[in-house]
C-alpha cells in the first residue's frame, strides 16, 4: 500500500512507486502474463525434445536454423513417452503424480524469445502412453488379462486406460497450465489404444468391451469442450494409415473423428512406417513421394469440407532408406501436390537436413 500523497508510474514493464517527497520507494513487478501468436499459414515446423529445448546450445542452433530457412514453428515436448513433464507445474492434480522435472527450467523465457522471433510454439503431450502416471495410479492403467499386473508394450512402457476420466482430467490440467506458460497450440499424441506388445494378454479395466472408437471420440469431445474457453489451438496426431483405412486400425483412431474435434489433425505419414508392398512398393521408405501423395490424396478426399485441418508429420530420419535432402523434399512436394500447405518435420534426435529447407 502507498502512503497518502504517494503514487506510481510505469517504467517499461515495471511499476515504480514513489512517496510524497518524490523519492522512488519500490519497484513492483506486474503479474506475468503469457503472450500468444496466431497460427501461421502455412505452418512449417521442427520437432524438439524437452532435453534439447533445455540445452541452450542445441536449441539455439535449431532456432538459428529456423531463422535462416522457411521454418516458422517448433513442436516442443511438454510430456513425452516417459510421462515426465518438462517443467515445474503448480496444479495440485499434476503435482500429486510427481512427474514434473526441470528439463526446461526457463520455459517462459524461451517461449518469449521464440515469439519475439515470430516463431509459433506448439507443445506436444503424450496422453495414454504414460508410465509415470501408470506407476502412480496403477488402478487407471492397462493391465494383463492373465494376472491383472501392469501391461507393457514392446518397449516396456505402461499405458493408461483411454476411458479413465481421471486421466482425461490430468491431461486437461496439463494443457491449461501449458497454455498459461505461453504455448500457442497443444498437440496431443498417443491418443489411442496400444498397438504392439502382447495383445493377446491385455485388458482395459475402464474401457471394458466398449468400442474403441467410441472411447476415443468421447475423450476428444471432453477435451475440446474443457479447453474451448481458453482459446488455445488444439491438434492431434493420428496414425498415417488413418487416411487410407476406414476401420479404426484396432486402436480407436478414425480420421473423421479427429477432424470433428480438433483445429488440426496430423497424420504421421512417415514412409518408413508403411508395411512392405504398400501400393505394391517393396520398400515404401525408398519412395516417399508416392507414399505421402497417395496417403494425403485420400486425406483430402475425406476432409473435403475442412482440408485446412490436415497438417501432416513427415520424415527426416533414416529408417528403411537414407533420407537425403531429395527424399525429404519429395515429401514436401507430395504435401503440396495433394492440396495442402503445412507440414511438420520429425527427427527423434532433432538433427535436420538443412539442404531440404528453403532459405528465408
Amino acid at each position: 500500500a502507498l502512503a497518502v500523497g504517494a503514487g506510481a508510474y510505469m517504467r517499461g514493464q515495471e511499476s515504480v512507486a514513489y512517496n510524497a517527497g518524490g523519492a522512488s520507494a519500490a519497484v513492483v513487478q506486474p503479474p506475468w502474463r503469457a503472450t500468444h501468436l496466431h497460427t501461421p499459414e502455412p505452418v512449417k515446423a521442427l520437432y524438439m525434445t524437452s532435453f534439447v529445448a533445455g540445452n541452450k546450445a542445441r536449441r539455439d542452433a535449431l532456432v538459428a536454423l529456423a531463422e535462416r530457412t522457411e521454418i516458422n514453428a517448433v513442436v516442443i515436448d511438454i510430456k513425452d513417452y516417459s510421462g515426465a513433464i518438462a517443467f515445474p507445474v503448480t496444479d495440485p492434480l499434476l503435482v500429486s503424480i510427481g512427474a514434473s522435472e526441470k528439463r526446461i527450467p526457463d520455459i517462459r523465457e524461451f517461449i518469449e524469445t521464440l515469439h519475439e522471433k515470430g516463431i509459433y510454439v506448439i507443445g506436444r503431450i503424450s496422453v495414454f502412453q504414460d508410465p509415470q502416471f501408470a506407476a502412480a495410479r496403477p488402478d487407471l492403467a492397462v493391465i494383463r488379462a492373465s494376472d491383472g499386473t501392469p501391461w507393457r508394450d514392446r518397449k516396456g512402457l505402461a499405458w493408461l486406460d483411454a476411458a479413465a476420466r481421471e486421466v482425461w482430467e490430468y491431461n486437461i490440467a496439463l494443457a491449461k497450465e501449458s497454455y498459461a506458460v505461453g504455448f500457442d497450440e497443444l498437440n496431443f499424441d498417443y491418443v489411442r489404444f496400444p498397438s504392439d506388445g502382447d495383445m493377446a494378454d491385455i485388458a482395459y479395466p475402464w474401457s471394458g468391451t466398449r468400442v474403441k472408437t467410441e472411447v476415443v471420440d468421447s475423450f476428444f469431445a471432453y477435451l475440446a469442450a474443457a479447453l474451448k474457453t481458453t482459446g488455445v489451438v488444439l491438434s492431434a496426431d493420428l496414425f498415417g494409415m488413418t487416411t487410407t483405412n476406414r476401420d479404426d486400425l484396432n486402436i480407436g483412431q478414425v480420421l473423421e473423428v479427429g477432424l470433428a474435434h480438433f483445429d488440426f489433425v496430423a497424420p504421421m505419414v512417415y514412409p518408413s512406417h508403411y508395411p512392405p508392398n504398400f501400393l505394391g512398393i517393396a520398400n515404401p521408405a525408398a519412395e516417399p513421394y508416392r507414399v505421402v501423395r497417395y496417403s494425403l490424396d485420400k486425406a483430402f478426399a475425406r476432409a473435403s469440407t475442412t482440408p485446412e485441418k490436415i497438417r501432416p508429420w513427415i520424415q527426416d530420419f533414416d529408417l528403411g532408406a537414407d533420407y537425403t535432402a531429395e527424399l525429404v523434399r519429395a515429401q514436401m512436394q507430395a504435401v503440396y501436390d495433394a492440396g495442402f500447405t503445412s507440414w511438420m518435420l520429425w527427427n527423434p534426435s532433432n538433427r535436420y537436413t538443412q539442404d531440404a529447407l528453403l532459405t528465408e
